[in-house]
Order: C-alpha cells, then structure tokens, then sequence
C-alpha cells in the first residue's frame, strides 16, 4: 500500500506534470483542503485551472488519474507537454 502524500509532494508532483509550462499550486486557507491549480504558458495566459479535493491529492493513484486526465485534455487543445510519469 503506497502512503498517502503530504501536500508539499502533491505541489511537487503536480509543478512537474504540466512542463514546458509553469503550475502554480496552492491550497487555500479556507480550510476546505482543495488543491488548486493553475497551468499558466509562456505568454503569462491561463490554459487550465483545477481543483483537486484533497482525498484525491492525498492518494498517489488518484492524483496520477487527475493529472494525466488534465495532460490529455491539454494536448487535445494543442499544447504539447514534456514525458511525464507518476514518480512511484
């Protein structure tokens, strides 16, 4: 069984997944535990936005899901991201 991921990984992981552009992370002070996150091009253009319960940031295999379904949603618009897979 793989150990749920703090939230500092999540950011980690999920900054990773969207190169060649930037992923600002956060979670909100709210106390909701929502992963938010922003995929930003090199024109400073918002090209996604997501929020990420935190039950699906704190399971590796959820995240993965997620992610790769924001990937593929990306690349289907156009974008092309750098080779990515789920450090393990």
């Amino acid at each position: 069984m793989t150990a749920p991921l703090r939230i500092n990984e999540a950011l980690l992981i999920a900054d990773r997944a969207f190169q060649p552009f930037q992923c600002v992370a956060w979670a909100p002070q709210d106390g909701n535990g929502e992963l938010s996150l922003t995929i930003i091009d090199r024109t400073n253009t918002h090209i996604r936005r997501a929020q990420i319960p935190c039950s699906a940031y704190k399971d590796p295999a959820q995240l993965e899901l997620l992610l790769e379904q924001a990937r593929a949603e990306l690349s289907e618009e156009g974008y092309t991201l750098q080779s990515w897979s789920m450090p393990h």
